[in-house]
Order: C-alpha cells, then sequence, then structure tokens
C-alpha cells in the first residue's frame, strides 16, 4: 500500500500559481471558479483565469464593500435608519422588493424592526441589532447599475435568511448604496463577518456588476502591489483635525530612536512581506511568457499588459519604511535650510564690509 505523499507546506503550491497572486489570506480559501485549474494542463491558464488577469493588468474599477458600523440599541438603529433614507426623504427598498417611500415609510420600518428587537431576548446587551453595510464604485460608474447590483447582491448574500433594507446616496462622486441587516436571522442565527466573508461580498458585488456590462474587479491591496493597510477612519479624522493618533506618535517615536541609535529592528512580518511580494512578481512574469509561447496575438498583447503592470508596481514599502523616509526628507530639508541661512548671513556681512570700505 502507498503511502500519501505529504501536504506541501508552501502557500503557492496549496492553490493553482495564479491564485496565490489574487487569493486573500484566509485558513480556508474559497475555491472561485478562476482558482480550478484545467485538468489536462494544471498549470495552464483557464478562460476564467485570463479573463480575471485581464482585469487586474487593465485595471479594471474596484468594488468596495465595508461594514460602517453596528447598530446597538433601538434608538441607535431609528437613528441609522433616518440618516441612510435622509429622514423619509430618500426611498428605501426591503428584502420582500416592497419601496419604503416618505416619512410614514420610515416610521413603518423603524416600528416593525423595533417590535422584533423586543422579541429578540437572547441578544446580549452588548450585542448588535443590525450590521451597516457600504457598497460603492468609483466615480463616473452607473449610478442605475450599481444600485441594480447591490439589490441583487443583497439578495444573493442575505435575502433568504435576513430582513434588510438598502438606500442608494447619489449626492457623492462616488456612487454607492447603504444596506443594513438585521443581525438576527430567521434561523435563530446572528451575522457574524468575517474577513474572508468580506473578500466573498467584494467579489459577488463584482461579479452582479460584470453580469451588467461593468468591469469591475474586487482583489487583494497585495493584488496590485500595495503592502499598507487603508488607515481607519478613526485616525483619518484625526489627522484631518490637525491632532496625531496615538498609533502615529508611537510608530514615529520608534522609528526616531532606532535612528538616532543607529540600529534597525528587525520584524519578521516585513521580510515576509517582501518575500510574498516577491513571490507575486515572479507569477505574473511566469504567465506573461506563458501568454507569449502561445503564439496568439492576443496572447502576446496580454503579455505584454502583464509585463509593463509589474513595472509599474510601486515599491514595496512598509508603514515602517514610509515614516523613515518621511524623517529622512525632513531631515534634509531642515539641512538645506540651515545651509541657506548660514549663506545669508555669510552674503549680509560681505555686503556690510564693502559698505564700510
Amino acid at each position: 500500500m502507498s503511502r500519501r505523499p505529504p501536504r506541501p507546506a508552501d502557500p503557492v503550491s496549496e492553490l493553482p500559481p495564479i491564485s496565490y497572486v489574487w487569493e486573500t489570506p484566509n485558513r480556508r480559501p474559497r475555491r472561485a471558479e478562476w482558482d480550478i485549474p484545467d485538468p489536462g494542463s494544471p498549470g495552464r491558464l483557464t478562460p476564467a483565469m485570463r479573463a480575471k488577469l485581464e482585469r487586474i493588468v487593465r485595471r479594471a474599477p474596484e468594488v468596495m464593500v465595508k461594514i460602517t458600523g453596528r447598530t446597538k440599541g433601538v434608538a441607535h438603529l431609528k437613528s441609522h435608519l433616518a440618516y441612510i433614507t435622509r429622514n423619509g426623504e430618500l426611498d428605501g427598498e426591503t428584502e420582500q422588493g416592497a419601496t419604503l417611500a416618505g416619512r410614514s415609510g420610515l416610521k413603518d420600518l423603524q416600528q416593525r424592526w423595533e417590535d422584533d428587537a423586543s422579541l429578540d431576548d437572547k441578544r446580549r446587551r452588548d450585542g448588535s441589532l443590525s450590521i451597516n453595510i457600504i457598497l460603492s464604485m468609483p466615480a463616473g460608474t452607473d449610478a442605475v447599475v450599481v444600485k441594480d447590483s447591490a439589490r441583487a447582491f443583497a439578495i444573493e448574500t442575505f435575502g433568504y435568511n435576513h430582513d434588510y433594507v438598502f438606500v442608494q446616496h447619489l449626492d457623492n462622486k462616488h456612487p454607492h448604496v447603504h444596506l443594513t441587516v438585521r443581525s438576527l436571522g430567521h434561523d435563530g442565527k446572528r451575522l457574524n463577518p468575517r474577513k474572508a466573508d468580506l473578500q466573498a461580498w467584494r467579489e459577488r458585488f463584482a461579479g452582479e456588476l460584470r453580469l451588467r456590462g461593468i468591469a469591475a474587479e474586487a482583489t487583494p491591496r497585495r493584488t496590485r502591489g500595495r503592502v499598507r493597510k487603508a488607515d481607519r477612519g478613526a485616525v483619518l479624522a484625526l489627522r484631518k483635525r490637525k491632532i496625531m493618533p496615538d498609533v502615529d506618535r508611537l510608530a514615529r517615536k520608534e522609528v526616531l530612536s532606532e535612528l538616532r541609535a543607529g540600529k534597525t529592528a528587525k520584524h519578521p512580518w516585513d521580510e515576509q512581506i517582501k518575500s510574498r511580494q516577491d513571490a507575486i512578481t515572479r507569477q505574473y512574469i511566469e504567465y506573461a511568457a506563458e501568454l507569449q509561447r502561445s503564439g496568439m496575438p492576443e496572447d502576446h498583447e496580454l503579455a505584454r499588459q502583464v509585463r509593463q503592470f509589474v513595472n509599474e508596481m510601486p515599491a514595496v514599502e512598509t508603514r515602517r519604511d514610509m515614516l523613515k523616509n518621511e524623517l529622512a526628507e525632513f531631515t534634509n530639508s531642515r539641512r538645506r535650510s540651515a545651509g541657506k541661512g548660514i549663506d545669508a548671513d555669510l552674503h549680509g556681512h560681505k555686503r556690510d564690509d564693502d559698505r564700510t570700505r
């Protein structure tokens, strides 16, 4: 009896190579159509893989699906529903397809959800009544298509188990939809999305947009060569008010102490980030080579675009790298300013000497 070969530990070998480029890291990678290799040629691009690669290198617009918060009490829930409907000025749509128009529609929804919340005797005191989500696309995207795609996304994702309401806002350059979903499902289980769920939601929303003619994508940051996470809203708000957040103050303090000591602390995660991005770049290059060997003009063009995409990817810059560059630039500017001051003083003394002669 032959022994089963050991499972490979390398994350690249656990999935088809191209999937490593765009798969969000999580413990149980979700198998999508572009992750399934061709049984006859496991190492080659399938049509689904090729289509996704095309969208990535041609920089298809990226969808945004973001959880903006959770309502913890009835008053908070009613306030949020009033906010997304602009106090009844905007129509909402429920999981049953019913339109809630005006203040009367808003009050009916608020009362119904309040009554349902009173029957939820198993909810913890700090448990959420609803989860609030935004689905958004870049400026210039057809707002009607965004709303239709959001409706289809909500039906597919929540319609069979959760009550929800969504409202489209058009007072921003980015067409977006506010979707509020009741946490408690009809099956008695609570909605508790994880990182992998959010990525699945992004992919589903992007898929609905593509079905309606919008070339949308839902790739992780690392697919585009970006390694730094987006800052939290609270951090951005503090910076806007010219207040330094604690996270910035502590990071700057650590980097300054390293520079003064003349030593750079080694963090294993920095090396892992750079190693991962190197692996992603190699995968792009290898598939460009495969496309080039096909002999098809359209494949040669896509190979050229892949190589150009790789060449234009930003350099790997961690948050620590960014802070060090900022501090170095600040120090250099101070030195330049000090040098100009000395030159000015010297020229001033020279003029004074000339006058006394």
